[in-house]
């Protein structure tokens, strides 16, 4: 199995949620940063953690999170299941690298894959990422 890029720091999260773009559908809410924009060369940019590591840097990382309002633990994990397979299918169609945060609703439980595509999709449209 590969690995995945995804965000883990909780510093990163911080960052993501303070200066990314937010936009925001019935089913889930997505945070964006433009790491393109982020210049190596300013490292008082509050930015710049996320892209100092070079791997970071060159790659589209998503962070996923679903509280326990959206339900108990298994369908926490199958909601996070189904945004990774979301982002993992479409991220090569991505115009710029992005450091990406999607919030889960509660309106999420029970959806089919198809209708969280849809919101997904939807949500990378309206921040111009596809």
């Amino acid at each position: 199995m590969t690995k995945f890029n995804s965000v883990k720091k909780n510093n990163d999260f911080k960052i993501i949620y303070k200066n990314g773009k937010v936009k925001a559908n019935n089913l889930l809410v997505m945070y964006v940063i433009n790491k393109e924009n982020i210049s190596l060369d300013d490292k008082d940019n509050i930015m710049y953690p996320l892209i100092k590591d070079k791997n970071n840097r060159e790659k589209n990382r998503i962070g996923i999170s679903a509280s326990k309002k959206v339900g108990n633990s298994v369908v926490r994990h199958r909601v996070t299941r189904l945004l990774r397979e979301c982002f993992r299918l479409n991220e090569k169609k991505f115009k710029y690298k992005a450091d990406i945060v999607v919030v889960a609703k509660k309106e999420i439980y029970g959806k089919e894959y198809k209708e969280v595509l849809s919101a997904f999709l939807n949500l990378c449209k309206r921040h111009e990422l596809i």
